[in-house]
């Protein structure tokens, strides 16, 4: 369903990394662009999002979040449920098609337009076209490995670039 980009996120402890490729989509077989950026920091630099899935959707979910993340003083949970909420039962952005990853220091999320809001229980999350191979790679990493969440999330989008083609090794990292 989100195809062309792919975004993953590790939490160990207080120390949280999120990554994502650069690469747009046009349809099925065209790249357009090779240095996106889906990943943000917001709320005074204390959470990190990424998100996949149509760019102008993406922006509008980040800019409600960010709104509901001041509303709610910085606190995360509150903040995905009041958006999750918002995006299943409003009309005007009920139909946005995109996933968020949201982590701070305390949590890690995925935010969807259904109305899920999930906290993995290994503190791993990963979303778009290649998530399932970053999701696997970034799990092995962690689980065998003492690999700091940077280079975990590094090294899983680069893994997941080599076999995802919605996916490319242009790949942003941002670290809390």
């Amino acid at each position: 369903m989100f195809k062309a980009t792919t975004i993953a996120a590790c939490k160990i402890g207080k120390k949280a990394a999120i990554a994502g490729d650069g690469q747009v989509t046009f349809g099925d077989n065209t790249i357009m662009k090779h240095t996106a950026k889906k990943i943000r920091r917001i709320y005074k630099d204390k959470v990190l999002i990424g998100f996949a899935g149509a760019v102008a959707d993406a922006f509008t979910l980040s800019e409600k979040f960010e709104e509901k993340l001041e509303q709610h003083s910085g606190d995360l949970r509150r903040a995905a449920v009041e958006l999750a909420q918002e995006w299943r039962s409003d009309k005007a952005i009920r139909k946005l098609e995109a996933l968020m990853i949201a982590v701070d220091a305390d949590d890690l999320l995925i935010i969807s337009g259904s109305g899920e809001v999930i906290d993995p229980d290994d503190g791993i999350a990963s979303i778009g076209s290649g998530g399932m191979y970053a999701l696997a790679a970034a799990k092995a990493l962690k689980e065998n490995t003492s690999l700091e969440p940077r280079d975990i999330v590094e090294k899983a989008l680069k893994i997941a670039s080599s076999i995802c083609v919605f996916t490319n090794d242009n790949i942003i990292v941002e670290e809390l």
